[in-house]
């Protein structure tokens, strides 16, 4: 159990990282003529991500403390 949540807390992290680059590109775009960025949505956009990666890799941070604690246990 605790390998497949390091698993999806890694995931996690990978998407929100792909968010996150795909709103940078989107904001470092809006400069130029024709490109219609609105920066609030982007920048929603930006903090979800960053909650997003900081709960996933805390889900890893438990999987791992609690992986650790089993093999104490069993050691």
């Amino acid at each position: 159990m605790t390998i497949s949540s390091i698993g999806i807390g890694a995931s996690g992290m990978h998407r929100a990282s792909q968010q996150l680059e795909r709103s940078a590109g989107r904001i470092a775009a809006s400069g130029v003529e024709g490109n219609d960025v609105d920066i609030s949505t982007e920048m929603v956009n930006v903090l979800q991500a960053r909650n997003d990666f900081k709960a996933s890799a805390k889900v890893v941070g438990v999987a791992s403390d609690m992986t650790k604690a089993l093999l104490d246990i069993l050691v």
